[in-house]
């Protein structure tokens, strides 16, 4: 099962914020990251990982469902790397 927002928001009020106060917490976190990675920078969370922005450049591509041959465009992606950390706690759920 996937960790929505709302899920978010919910382990922060349990925390003793307000839900308003929690909404407000975790929408300026999200809209920080969105503006840096929107600007071309990473965002970079220790012990956790990193976001990163990297350019794809035009390639040559294939419909799969038809075998078209086409021209993807170029285009940013956003990537995530986790942390070591993170890596060796998921693997390792006694570290």
């Amino acid at each position: 099962m996937a960790l929505t927002k709302n899920d978010i928001v919910t382990e922060v009020h349990d925390l003793g914020f307000t839900k308003k106060k929690s909404i407000d917490i975790i929408e300026s976190l999200l809209e920080i990251i969105k503006g840096t990675l929107e600007d071309g920078n990473d965002v970079l969370i220790s012990g956790f990982g990193k976001f990163c922005v990297k350019e794809k450049k035009k390639r040559r591509g294939r419909n799969p469902a038809t075998g078209e041959d086409l021209m993807l465009r170029k285009r940013k992606v956003v990537t995530f790397k986790c942390s070591g950390k993170l890596r060796n706690k998921i693997n390792n759920p006694e570290y």
